[in-house]
């Protein structure tokens, strides 16, 4: 997509970032890239850059007087570790910062089979580092030149393997919270293997998982939404729930004896 098919306020954003100091490269992401927008949908740029240069500085952005907020580099995570809400012409602009020394090691480790989750702000399961990676993969190139990923056979053998077994071990926990009445705990369980097992699954088939949302649907585990509402169960019928999200999952829960 060239920058000039997006809107007019955005396409100028984007030329914005790509002008600041140690940018080097400005994208679309989110459902604008892959088509599954709404009309309200925001927009999403991903901003890259190398900190190895230590040139770029989000004073930079903020200095461009958009309405919103700037972080620190850092500041929200290890994986979204930081960026910008803005306001843009009154259309809402996520802008994410991406190092790009990072995402070129995790890119390498994802070739050869391996990644890490790791604890995220507004992630349940946490983050797996090749997340992105597929950012690369579905995003639209504005500015810049960037690695296009396909998704590793080694890391769809992995991932898959790695987020079944965790899904057994919450199965496990979530029946031991069943047997003692704790809802809130064994719902948290519940939720852990129900999205474990999407990542599993969506690895499976060489799909890149970004994040959570809509990640059950996209998994074909869409019916967990109504076992997993609010007051579904009630303390008797958490156990019969268990059994039943473990067989949609297909997946036997980890027994330690």
């Amino acid at each position: 997509m060239a920058a000039t098919e997006l809107p007019a306020a955005i396409a100028q954003l984007a030329s914005a970032l790509a002008d600041l100091p140690g940018v080097e490269a400005v994208v679309l992401g989110g459902s604008r890239a892959t088509g599954e927008h709404r009309p309200d949908s925001d927009w999403d740029l991903g901003l890259y850059y190398r900190a190895s240069h230590g040139s770029f500085d989000p004073a930079a952005l903020r200095e461009l007087g958009h309405d919103g907020y700037v972080s620190a580099l850092g500041e929200w995570g290890p994986i979204v570790h930081g960026g910008a809400w803005l306001t843009v012409d009154g259309m809402p602009v996520d802008v994410i910062f991406r190092d790009l020394d990072t995402v070129e090691r995790w890119l390498r480790e994802a070739e050869a089979g391996r990644f890490e989750v790791l604890v995220q702000n507004g992630s349940i399961v946490g983050a797996p580092t090749y997340a992105v990676v597929g950012e690369l993969a579905i995003c639209r190139p504005l500015f810049g030149e960037l690695p296009r990923p396909a998704f590793p056979d080694a890391l769809a053998a992995g991932a898959a393997t790695w987020w079944s077994g965790r899904a057994a071990v919450s199965l496990m926990f979530a029946a031991g919270y069943a047997e003692s009445g704790d809802a809130v705990c064994c719902t948290g369980m519940l939720v852990d293997a129900a999205l474990c097992t999407a990542h599993a699954r969506l690895a499976e088939r060489r799909e890149w998982g970004l994040n959570e949302k809509r990640l059950l649907q996209r998994a074909g585990l869409g019916e967990l939404q109504r076992l997993l509402a609010p007051g579904a169960a009630g303390d008797a019928g958490l156990p019969a729930t268990v059994a039943a999200v473990s067989a949609i999952l297909r997946v036997d829960p980890l027994r330690a004896r």
